[in-house]
């Protein structure tokens, strides 16, 4: 796999809604949040998930999740990335830096759940050259459901400028409950 290249998705973990009076952006991580970024943080240690870059989304809960994982690399926070849509971080992500060989996404739904779709798109778990491709049973859980706090990890080999549909391969998938 010459050019290969992990984007790893995560959607916010578990937001607080105790004030209903706060504007949505500014919503904190509950304490089942806090919980699951601590065993995120876990997983992506044992895992060995560092990405090079993190683009997260400028609201509260994203930010907090990414304090709470601490998965390393640059960090940028985007304001765009809130309300963005699944097209709106693919062409985000085509701007990324061509040397970078991993990136990590922080969002909302249901833009986190369609972005994971549309990318492993009908390739999903037979991409051609998939070293530990996710089951197809994964990408249907994907599509079920992309809870809180759930990561999915895609491999593909084209240039981050490249991304489209269905170029990419799930190759993990997983939630905070899943780590028990």
């Amino acid at each position: 796999m010459r050019n290969a290249r992990h984007l790893y998705v995560l959607r916010h973990a578990k937001s607080s809604w105790d004030d209903p009076g706060l504007d949505d952006h500014e919503r904190p991580l509950a304490p089942r949040g806090i919980r699951a970024t601590k065993r995120l943080a876990e997983h992506l240690r044992a895992a060995g998930i560092a990405p090079a870059q993190v683009l997260c989304s400028s609201a509260r809960r994203t930010r907090e999740t990414l304090d709470g994982v601490h998965p390393g690399g640059e960090t940028l926070i985007e304001p765009e990335l809130y309300g963005a849509s699944c097209w709106e971080v693919i062409e985000r992500l085509k701007r990324v830096p061509a040397d970078l060989a991993s990136v990590m996404v922080i969002g909302h739904n249901p833009t986190m759940q369609t972005l994971v779709l549309r990318l492993a798109g009908a390739n999903g778990s037979d991409h051609p050259g998939s070293a530990a491709p996710a089951t197809e049973h994964d990408l249907a859980r994907v599509a079920q459901k992309f809870p809180t706090g759930a990561l999915a990890t895609l491999r593909f080999d084209c240039a981050w400028s490249e991304l489209s549909s269905g170029c990419a391969t799930l190759v993990a998938y997983v939630s905070p409950r899943s780590l028990h």
